[in-house]
């Protein structure tokens, strides 16, 4: 008797799958076979996937300074992306005077445009163009709360400034309310799953908890305007509690994304994952989590997609398995387009 054994993994509407299967060969070549698929999710994977993620965790960077204590301020990114257009240096002896800030502040900027992905490794986006050219551009001094949105969710899902997807999309699957010190021990944990211990400092990672809380959170006590300039207060997405320490992501907040702009990170998400199907799963994990959506909320707002974008994507879900496919191209600018065309 002769018996086998195979484990796969099935990555299966972007869900992974375990498949197990047993063969005996009896004499007289009579064959029986029984296979078992179950639905197991980060449970169960081959040893080259366990080499693959481990390989994942080493390559994958951590940063949680560069911004020099400084929030990102509301016309910082206009600023710094007509410093770039205009061919300056943010390393030049001169970008103190060009820019009017400080030289710690001349670092912050060019952090903040990298993080925000107005500018990469190669200059300016296509993104940074498309909101903030001088003749074309959509929203040069971002009046619309829309574009706060779309600013937002960069932020998050491109994970230049680590600490921002962290809470938005680990933190808060974990808690609805927070303090300083619960942010930073995950931190500390994430960063040593991922066998990155040297990645962390606790003082490092100490401020740049209170510079992320300078964007989202209005002061309760002001010293001056200043303390009300930063970028993404409007958002209102996490407020301070009535606790001088505690900290809550704002449940009505998240009411105002547009379908756009959701469906933009819906196509952020498929550009990354190659994939024309995604699982509900990963879109609630790094779409909805970062609009501090619950589950209902991102069903109903990919139904909604469904019917206006019908032509591109559909939702389903069949026997608990919840999915979205695109079944044709369509450009992501064009998507914001249809917002902006309306709106601006």
């Amino acid at each position: 008797m002769k018996r086998a054994f195979e484990e796969v993994r099935y990555a299966v509407i972007g869900v992974p799958y375990l498949r197990i299967s047993f063969q005996t060969l009896f004499p007289g070549q009579v064959q029986f076979e029984n296979t078992i698929r179950r639905r197991v999710r980060f449970l169960f994977c081959t040893i080259t996937e366990l080499n693959t993620m481990n390989n994942n965790n080493y390559d994958k960077k951590y940063l949680f300074s560069g911004h020099e204590s400084f929030p990102c301020k509301t016309l910082w990114l206009k600023k710094g992306y007509d410093f770039i257009k205009g061919d300056n240096d943010f390393n030049s002896s001169d970008a103190v005077i060009q820019l009017g800030v400080g030289k710690n502040m001349v670092s912050s900027i060019r952090f903040w445009l990298k993080s925000f992905g107005v500018i990469d490794d190669g200059g300016v986006t296509k993104l940074g163009d498309y909101l903030f050219d001088d003749a074309n551009g959509r929203d040069r001094y971002m009046e619309d709360l829309t574009t706060l949105w779309l600013l937002h969710f960069n932020l998050v899902f491109l994970k230049r400034a680590t600490l921002y997807n962290m809470l938005f999309c680990g933190v808060q699957r974990e808690r609805s309310l927070f303090e300083r010190e619960q942010v930073q021990t995950y931190v500390k944990l994430k960063v040593a799953e991922a066998g990155k211990q040297n990645a962390y400092n606790e003082n490092t990672v100490k401020k740049d908890i209170g510079v992320l809380l300078q964007n989202y959170v209005l002061p309760k006590k002001s010293q001056s305007n200043e303390d009300y300039s930063s970028l993404l207060m409007d958002l209102d997405l996490i407020r301070q509690n009535n606790s001088d320490k505690g900290y809550v992501f704002n449940v009505e907040g998240k009411r105002k994304v547009t379908k756009e702009v959701f469906m933009y990170g819906l196509l952020c998400l498929r550009e990354q994952t190659d994939d024309n199907t995604i699982s509900f799963e990963a879109i609630q994990d790094q779409v909805g989590l970062t609009f501090c959506m619950s589950e209902n909320e991102t069903v109903s707002m990919l139904k909604q997609l469904a019917e206006l974008y019908g032509d591109y994507m559909s939702y389903n879900d069949v026997a608990g398995i919840r999915q979205i496919q695109f079944t044709k191209e369509t450009d992501t600018f064009k998507v914001l387009d249809d917002y902006y065309d309306k709106n601006i």
